[in-house]
């Protein structure tokens, strides 16, 4: 039962996570490693604006907004000029991880490499079910996780938010023929992807507490989840959520803990090799003009 209820757990956090970064790589067609920062800032904005002594109705709803605009800030100064210059989606991919070095070492110059905790309160024991055990922080991480989740894929395929998307992911140059505006698509896809981020990165401070480099290992998973489950595919991103925090898990069990970022990366390995549209994952038509 605690191995199930930690499965659950990893599998709503690596959704999340999954889908604030395919937001992004849908619309802009591109991996950007800079998202693990996003992922680590809201959680030290969180730190440092709750040693204010300030409500945390009004720390985390204020740390969520400060890195939904570091995330816009960098696709309009990096990305975007980038893009307009016509450059291909490997420099992209270059510029974002030198963005990820930056700012993970400014975080470290400001605030250490030590961990830190934005926890409050007596700490308790966890809720008792089925002799497992799981805490209050846990339980709302995953209600949190998969209301969000649901609110996003209703978004996505109900609104005329979603069908462009989905056009300017399809094809950019023909959904600007028809009036859509694809770089303002592409910025509120920043807009939701960053404010999803920043939740994850909360939660999970959480519940186990903040260090410099805590984004990146959450990010892969993250990228691992979404090509298990189908780029493109959101309710694939489900199942590759959970068969990753499945197979993780269970090899922590039998073999050792620090085996579960080497599944990771095997299982994406053997993912790219035999199957790397996922379970769900369709190629795109390319449409010629």
């Amino acid at each position: 039962m605690q191995i199930l209820i930690n499965i659950i757990l990893s599998g709503a956090i690596y959704l999340l996570v999954a889908l604030s970064f395919m937001l992004i790589y849908y619309s802009a067609k591109f991996l950007n490693i800079s998202h693990a920062i996003i992922l680590t800032i809201s959680a030290y904005i969180s730190f440092s604006i709750q040693q204010l002594n300030i409500s945390l109705f009004i720390v985390i709803p204020l740390a969520i907004i400060i890195t939904i605009l570091i995330g816009i800030s960098l696709e309009i100064i990096v990305f975007r000029n980038l893009r307009k210059s016509k450059n291909h989606s490997f420099v992209l991919l270059i510029a974002s991880i030198g963005i990820y070095v930056i700012l993970q070492n400014i975080i470290s110059l400001i605030w250490g490499d030590e961990t830190k905790s934005i926890r409050t309160g007596v700490v308790k024991a966890g809720n008792e079910v089925m002799g497992a055990y799981i805490t209050d922080i846990q339980i709302i991480i995953i209600i949190s996780c998969v209301l969000l989740f649901l609110c996003v894929v209703a978004l996505l395929n109900i609104t005329s938010f979603g069908r462009q998307i989905r056009a300017v992911s399809s094809n950019e140059e023909l959904a600007d023929i028809f009036g859509i505006n694809s770089n303002k698509i592409i910025l509120w896809a920043f807009v939701l992807g960053s404010g999803l981020a920043a939740i994850a990165g909360i939660l999970v401070a959480f519940d186990t507490d903040i260090t410099p480099t805590m984004g990146f290992n959450l990010l892969i998973y993250g990228i691992v989840a979404m090509i298990i489950g189908g780029v493109g595919s959101t309710w694939g991103l489900v199942g590759g959520a959970f068969l990753l925090a499945t197979a993780q898990h269970l090899g922590a069990y039998y073999i050792d803990s620090k085996w579960m970022d080497a599944i990771a990366y095997i299982i994406l390995i053997l993912f790219l090799i035999w199957k790397p549209l996922g379970f769900s994952g369709k190629r795109l038509k390319k449409i010629e003009i």
